[in-house]
This record gives C-alpha cells, structure tokens and sequence, in this order.
C-alpha cells in the first residue's frame, strides 16, 4: 500500500505514499543521510527511475493488460497474484507473473535487471509463450543459480 525503501535498519524502512515523485523520494533521501543512501545504491535506483517515470505505480489501479508480469520480491509477487485472482474475470487471457526475488540494493538491482532482460528476449524469440515459458525459466535457473516463482492467472 506505500512504497518501501531500505532505512536505517532491516526493520525499519523508509515509506512514502505512491503519489510522492521518485525525484521528491531523492531529494528526501539525501537530506537525511546522503552518504548512507549513495553507498547503498538507493540514490541511484531513484535518479534512474527518475528517467522512466515520474512516480511508483500501484499495480491494483493498473488495467492493462500483459503476458508476463514480473516482480523481483515474493511479497510483492504474492500481492500481484491475490489481486489478480480476485479481479474479475472476463476474458480468460492468462498472464505470467514471474518473480525474481533480488535484494533492494544496486548490485541485486543490477544483476537482476540483466536476468529479467534476458527472460524478456527469449520469451519474445520464442514461437508460442505458453509452450516456452516453463524451459525458458527452467534454463534461467540452471545459468543463474536462482529459482524464480511462476503463475498462471487470467484477466
């Protein structure tokens, strides 16, 4: 329901609402503790995602519709796949939530973006995503190591 990121301690994160503009999130940031922020990465992710878009955006007011969603934290994967399920369904075109869990930091961030690249490009390659999707995933696994979470859900 906020927007989380890494503060002073694990249990203690720093929370802004979703309306706050990742450039007022920097600019926060650096107030309290620049040095703290610009080691761990968090200044960085900002000004980047500064560039994509102006804000975060909650996912239970998005009515796009996708393929594939992908989230890089499970409790975040949970929430997509619970919202998913309880929308109502109306034309049965499955989406694939795939989460690739990485730590909230610029080398986690980093590594991940390049394994969600990756999974995008295949998937794009291959010739019917529904018969694909599972060796892709299975083939990321085996090249990185990591396991990643995979749904079925239908708008």
């Amino acid at each position: 329901s906020r927007v989380r990121l890494p503060g002073r301690a694990r249990n203690l994160p720093v929370v802004y609402d979703f309306s706050t503009t990742y450039e007022e999130m920097r600019k926060d940031l650096v107030r309290k503790d620049r040095q703290r922020y610009n080691s761990n990465g968090i200044l960085h992710i900002l000004g980047r995602n500064e560039r994509i878009k102006p804000r975060p955006e909650r996912f239970q007011e998005c009515r796009d519709r996708f393929d594939v969603i992908f989230t890089c934290e499970e409790s975040v994967y949970d929430k997509v796949v619970e919202e998913l399920w309880v929308r109502e369904q109306e034309t049965f075109q499955p989406v694939h939530v795939i989460n690739v869990d990485m730590a909230d930091n610029l080398e986690e961030a980093t590594l991940g973006s390049f394994i969600i690249c990756e999974l995008c490009e295949r998937l794009q390659q291959a010739d019917n995503l529904e018969d694909s999707l599972v060796q892709v995933l299975l083939a990321a696994e085996r090249k990185t190591g990591k396991s990643f979470l995979h749904t079925v859900c239908f708008y």
